[in-house]
C-alpha cells in the first residue's frame, strides 16, 4: 500500500508541473498578444476612431526612407498646414497624394482607410504569429497556434497588399 500512495505523490506533482507549464506559457503568450494590440493601438486608433481628428491629404515633396513630407489639405473644417509627415512604405513616390488623419496637437499623419488600417495592426500581427510559435512549441495546442498563425500571415499579407 506504501508504493500506491508514493505514486499517487508523483503524479500530483507531475499534475502541478503540467499546470504550472500550461500557466506559464499561456502567460507568455497572452503578455505577447497584449503587447502587438497595445503596439498596434498607438497608430491604428486614429483610423479606427477617426471621428473629431482631421482628415484630408497630403501631396507628398519629399520621401526618405521610411516617411515622406508635404501639405496637408483637409476635408472638412480642419486647417491646412504646410508641412505634414507620414510614415509610408516604399510604394508612394514625389507627386502622390495621400489620404491621412492627424495625430492630435501634432503635424504627423496616419494613413487613412484600408490600408492605413492594416499598416497600423502589423505589430498585432507579428505579435499572433509569435504567439502562435510559443503555443504550438508550450502550450502544444496545434489547432490554436494554426489559428493565430494564419491570422497573423492574414494580416501581415493584407498590410503588405495594400502598401
Amino acid at each position: 500500500m506504501a508504493t500506491g500512495s508514493g505514486d499517487r505523490g508523483a503524479a500530483q506533482a507531475g499534475g502541478l508541473v503540467q499546470f504550472a507549464r500550461v500557466v506559464g506559457v499561456g502567460a507568455v503568450a497572452a503578455l505577447i498578444l497584449v503587447s502587438g494590440a497595445w503596439g498596434s493601438w498607438r497608430d491604428a486608433q486614429y483610423v479606427v476612431i477617426g471621428k473629431g481628428h482631421d482628415h484630408g491629404t497630403v501631396r507628398l515633396v519629399a520621401c526618405g526612407d521610411t516617411d515622406c513630407t508635404g501639405p496637408f489639405a483637409p476635408h472638412g473644417d480642419a486647417l491646412p498646414r504646410a508641412k505634414v509627415t507620414v510614415s509610408l512604405p516604399v510604394r508612394h513616390h514625389v507627386g502622390d497624394s495621400v489620404g491621412v488623419v492627424l495625430k492630435p496637437g501634432t503635424d504627423t499623419g496616419v494613413r487613412d482607410g484600408m490600408g492605413g488600417l492594416l499598416f497600423g495592426f502589423v505589430p498585432l500581427g507579428g505579435a499572433l504569429l509569435l504567439a502562435a510559435v510559443v503555443v504550438a512549441l508550450g502550450l502544444r495546442l496545434p489547432r490554436v497556434a494554426w489559428t493565430l498563425a494564419v491570422a497573423g500571415a492574414a494580416l501581415l499579407g493584407g498590410a503588405f497588399l495594400t502598401l
